[in-house]
């Protein structure tokens, strides 16, 4: 199994575009050790597959299609993009499907709220229904195994279950309908050939059983790694939120993801959908260190974990 980084930052990517905070100016200027990085979207292949699977679909994701050969076409019309997996419906996760409009069948995977969300009264969503077949939904059960197939039902050599992570409906879908487990989502992707796991939960707002079993005994694992600190926004004067009321536990702290983390046994450990407030976006800050000395890393755009 392949993993290809296309974007690993969180919504609004870094710097983000109207941030003038340390780690935005610093990055603009040269002035930090830190890379730009765009918004999350992670490529998978199983070995030996021309194919590849996409989980989540950012608002940049087309100059991230041009940022990887292996995802370019190969034919007048084509592209290895075979399924496309949404862990939740925040607009950084699938916006990006907007951008795959010209006349490409696409099949995506996503739970029943997910679909509806963006579905669902959404006029722009128009320009995906050109004609009939263009977009196939396919409707993920929290707790089953899916074989992950493209349009023509060719198998990808992967597989998924979606695992129930706590979470909360995308902003601008707040209000407008109960709670359901499906808002946000996991993934365990199974290459069928090898066996090799990778647990997938780039949102997540504490950690279950659930999310514990989902991550345990994985070749590798991605995690969220939106903040640092509960009070990150509020300390640097970005926001008035704390991280856990936007659905994301913090890496830091004694009740951070880091510790909280601390006994799972799994394979490589990474952290994705940074944002551009945290400080362990800087190679050289004493939570990079931490993060290190706890045998995580960072996702970075461009990086490949093979397993």
């Amino acid at each position: 199994m392949l993993i290809r980084v296309l974007g690993s930052a969180a919504g609004g990517g870094f710097p983000q575009w109207n941030c003038g905070c340390p780690n935005c100016r610093g990055v603009r200027e040269g002035t930090i050790r830190a890379s730009a990085r765009t918004q999350e979207c992670v490529a998978v292949s199983a070995d030996g597959s021309d194919g590849c699977v996409l989980l989540n679909c950012s608002p940049e994701v087309r100059g991230q299609i041009e940022s990887a050969p292996a995802l370019h076409p190969r034919a007048p019309r084509h592209s290895p993009i075979a399924a496309i997996l949404l862990t939740n419906g925040d607009l950084d996760h699938c916006l990006g499907l907007l951008s795959l409009r010209e006349s490409h069948r696409l099949i995506v995977y996503a739970t029943d709220a997910v679909e509806r969300g963006f579905t669902r009264g959404n006029v722009l969503y128009r320009t995906l229904e050109r004609f009939p077949g263009q977009v196939t939904w396919r409707l993920l059960k929290v707790g089953h195994e899916d074989d992950i197939v493209d349009v023509d039902g060719r198998t990808t050599g992967l597989t998924a279950e979606a695992v129930a992570v706590p979470g909360k409906a995308p902003v601008h879908l707040e209000g407008r309908s109960p709670a359901d487990p499906g808002d946000s989502v996991g993934f365990r992707i199974r290459e069928a050939r090898t066996g090799r796991v990778l647990a997938y939960l780039s949102g997540v707002a504490s950690v279950t059983e659930a999310v514990r079993q989902a991550i345990a005994h994985a070749d590798a694992v991605f995690f969220d790694g939106t903040f640092w600190s509960s009070d990150e926004l509020s300390a640097s004067g970005l926001g008035t939120k704390r991280a856990e009321e936007m659905a994301h536990l913090p890496v830091g702290g004694p009740t951070g993801s880091l510790a909280q983390l601390a006994g799972v046994r799994a394979g490589r450990r990474i952290y994705i959908h940074v944002n551009n407030s945290n400080p362990m976006l800087r190679e050289d800050s004493r939570e990079r260190a931490a993060v290190a000395a706890a045998g995580w890393e960072v996702a970075w755009d461009g990086m490949e974990v093979r397993l």
